[in-house]
């Protein structure tokens, strides 16, 4: 429980300080609390979707009342879910959806599926960082290409899933994109 309530915490703060605009920043208190308030709901809504899952990565952009979704997902429903929450959310009057559907791949899948098994198995404290319904590691396969998201506790556990992660058959490349929650404090 800790690590999520860190994690998301982390996440919030990163999101927030990494998307918000020059611009946003620059503008007056009760735009930016604006802002941060929709960031907050953005957020705790796409963590809570149904279908959002170890293998699905959605980044957000707040520019005032405009949102911009990124990321990439295994299905098209999570992209569609995810457009159709942001814009029921109060203040957002526009929701561009730049998130990319990953395609339909038996070797991207036997890739995912070996990831899972391997962080279980041979990762030791990396299990705790792949379990649903909220895991606070994305692992984000595209043609033999892996990119590993989120957040961990500490830098060995990062080392440990980048290692891990070239170690698995098939794997042409890993971009480790985890984010170490200490040295974030």
């Amino acid at each position: 429980m800790r690590v999520i309530k860190y994690f998301l915490i982390l996440t919030i703060a990163i999101l927030g300080f990494s998307f918000v605009d020059v611009s946003a920043q620059n503008s007056s208190d009760r735009n930016t609390q604006s802002v941060q308030n929709i960031e907050r709901k953005i957020f705790k809504q796409l963590i809570n979707m149904s279908y959002y899952g170890v293998f699905d990565h959605i980044s957000y952009k707040v520019d005032g009342s405009t949102v911009t979704l990124y990321g990439k997902v295994v299905n098209g429903f999570n992209k569609r879910n995810a457009e159709n929450i942001v814009e029921d959310i109060d203040g957002v009057s526009r929701v561009v959806n730049q998130i990319e559907v990953l395609p339909a791949s038996p070797f991207d899948n036997s890739i995912r599926y070996e990831m899972l098994r391997t962080f279980a198995t041979r990762g030791g404290s990396l299990y705790r960082y792949i379990q649903e319904p909220r895991p606070s590691i994305r692992i984000i396969v595209d043609g033999g290409r892996v990119t590993l998201e989120g957040v961990v506790n500490n830098r060995s556990d990062a080392n440990l899933a980048n290692i891990l992660a070239n170690g698995v058959s098939g794997v042409f490349s890993v971009t480790n994109n985890l984010q170490i929650e200490r040295e974030n404090r």
